[in-house]
């Protein structure tokens, strides 16, 4: 398991590291919330020009895309892909879902939509990388 784990530190680095965003993503949110006033249980309502919608909202959008950058990293791990480029790829998502964040908690739209396709990117990558792994193990 330590040889597993030398091999694809770089892919599990990012992976704790996007657990830290994730927590922070979620303390913010409840600061906000509590700040707010906010009452338990009702959705946040407002938009673009409340802070608490957008940090509800920068939160949201990490938790929907986990699922498939979770997928695909276990993928990749499990295939043997490449730990160079799969490193690669798993950092590039964290900084993407890094900036998307920042960029929506300042209510910078455009670069927040580049920093989601930076992320978005990053998947297709892990996608692409456990594909060839797939096909490496087939032939």
């Amino acid at each position: 398991m330590e040889a597993f784990a030398a091999i694809y530190l770089g892919t599990l680095s990012a992976g704790v590291t996007l657990a830290f965003l994730i927590l922070l993503q979620f303390v913010v949110v409840d600061v906000s919330l509590i700040r707010a006033r906010h009452v338990p249980g009702m959705p946040v309502t407002g938009g673009h020009e409340s802070f608490l919608f957008r940090a509800v909202r920068a939160y949201g959008n990490t938790t929907e895309n986990l699922g498939l950058f979770l997928l695909l990293i276990g993928c990749a791990l499990l295939l043997g892909t490449d730990p160079r480029w799969t490193a690669i790829a798993a950092w590039t998502f964290v900084a993407g879902r890094a900036g998307h964040m920042l960029c929506y908690y300042a209510d910078w739209r455009t670069l927040r939509s580049v920093a989601f396709g930076i992320g978005a990117l990053a998947v297709l990558g892990l996608f692409v990388l456990s594909v060839m792994a797939l096909c490496r193990l087939l032939a």
